[in-house]
């Protein structure tokens, strides 16, 4: 999906909507652990009920990998039933990879030519050896982590440099001579608000994956106020407030309802642009 095609999918559907399928086999609702794969049942009513109103599906390997060979199976057939039913939704990878560069060559093969899928989630700190393989594939994106909302992001991600450079700071200037906004965009989780000022300084075009909303408390108006370009310039993830708003057999109802209930915020958002 190129850039223009994504931009085209976000005011068509008045949405930036990114459903996170953190499928846990130890939540999802009792009743489908008789299916032959509760994982696959749970994600394919999950994405039915919300389709209409978001614009990509986010799984989280962790999810899967955890379950072994079953797990990955679960996941390739989510992969699958996206692609065929549901073509025009932005997938991402949510891998984390980044290693030295053959070995990123190889991460990058598994996910855009075995799994196929548009972006993938990939770490900086080995620097652009480790990051430049994801972007040879034409049409593919990279979201390379930046400033995320964890409590452990303090560690490293805030510090200054003797010149008052932040390392994010450094992360997103640098990274942007391996690629451009058209090929990739930027991890920044919600619950930092303000700091999407100090993002959009030095990375005024390029897309900002923004986990965070609902569940873990950041604030959709924040994102918006201090994220949102001309071009929206947002995806913007929910994961747990969507997929297990309910553990009973409403599940995928209730997903819907919640999706709904944030793309309505979106459309509210996106007709405050003017293009």
């Amino acid at each position: 999906m190129t850039r223009e095609e994504l931009i085209n999918e976000i005011f068509s559907k008045k949405s930036f909507l990114c459903v996170g399928l953190d499928t846990d086999v130890k939540k999802i609702p009792p009743h489908l652990s008789g299916d032959e794969d509760p994982v696959y049942a749970f994600n394919r009513q999950i994405i039915d009920a919300t389709a209409p109103y978001c614009v990509a599906y986010k799984p989280n390997l962790a999810f899967y990998e955890s379950g072994g060979v079953k797990g990955m199976l679960s996941f390739e057939k989510t992969i699958q039933y996206l692609k065929t039913n549901y073509p025009r939704h932005f997938i991402i990878a949510d891998a984390k990879r980044g290693d030295i560069g053959n070995t990123s060559t190889l991460y990058a093969r598994t996910f855009f030519e075995e799994y196929d899928v548009d972006s993938l989630t990939v770490a900086p700190y080995m620097g652009e050896d480790s990051v430049k393989p994801f972007l040879s594939y034409p049409g593919k994106w990279v979201i390379l982590l930046a400033l995320t909302s964890n409590q452990g992001s303090f560690d490293f991600q805030l510090t200054e440099s003797r010149d008052g450079e932040r390392l994010f700071e450094k992360v997103l200037r640098v990274s942007q001579q391996w690629g451009d906004a058209d090929q990739m965009m930027y991890v920044v989780g919600a619950t930092r608000g303000e700091k999407f000022q100090d993002i959009r300084r030095i990375a005024p075009h390029h897309f900002l994956l923004v986990p965070g909303v609902g569940a873990q408390g950041g604030s959709l108006q924040d994102v918006c106020r201090y994220g949102m370009t001309r071009d929206c310039g947002l995806l913007v993830n929910s994961s747990r407030g969507i997929i297990y708003a309910s553990s009973g057999e409403d599940f995928a109802e209730r997903a819907g309802e919640k999706a709904h209930e944030l793309q309505e915020q979106m459309r509210a958002e996106l007709e405050s642009i003017t293009r």
